[in-house]
């Protein structure tokens, strides 16, 4: 398969490339893909190797791809667990390390970034980062949840975001 890969890469015809894998022994043939600036999206087990993760673009892994947004499925029972997991998990201090490190190196002057430019920060940091691993069908509703940040919905920011200041 790795020779086979290799002989897609050189034809040029590919912007991306998918693995999907939970095995290590693909880190090199994402990170040989990767050097030569095609896209690699890796899926896998929650066992996949850090190193396979990180060698790709972007990592999904296949539990978040089963999850089903269909509420009526589940009990409410069922809902209200998974809010309140939800709510534990946002406050992770990984995660809000994550997040507060993004919104500042995508901010202006002001303190204000936009939404999208802290998830793409994120996702080249974390390439395995995916709200729905926390709970949250969307990164707005993640970064919600954290009650850390400003969000701007007024339209003078593009899903304006801030950091929070700290309270004396």
């Amino acid at each position: 398969m790795i020779i086979d890969a290799m002989d897609l890469l050189y034809t040029g015809r590919f912007d991306g490339f998918c693995i999907v894998s939970s095995d290590s022994d693909f880190a090199r043939l994402a990170a040989r893909i990767r050097e030569q600036g095609v896209t690699v999206y890796g899926f896998g087990e929650r066992k996949t190797p850090r190193p396979f993760i990180t060698a790709c673009d972007k990592f999904v892994y296949f539990d978040v791809l089963n999850s089903t947004d269909d509420e009526t499925s589940t009990t409410a029972a069922a809902q209200k667990k998974a809010k309140e997991m939800a709510t534990k998990n946002a406050k992770d201090k990984t995660l809000l390390a994550m997040l507060r490190n993004a919104a500042a190196a995508v901010s202006d002057d002001t303190g204000w970034g936009n939404l999208g430019a802290v998830g793409s920060h994120v996702n080249k940091q974390s390439p395995e980062f995916d709200s729905r691993n926390y709970g949250f069908a969307r990164l707005s509703d993640l970064v919600e949840a954290t009650g850390q940040f400003e969000m701007d919905r007024s339209g003078k920011v593009q899903k304006g975001i801030r950091i929070k200041a700290r309270s004396k």
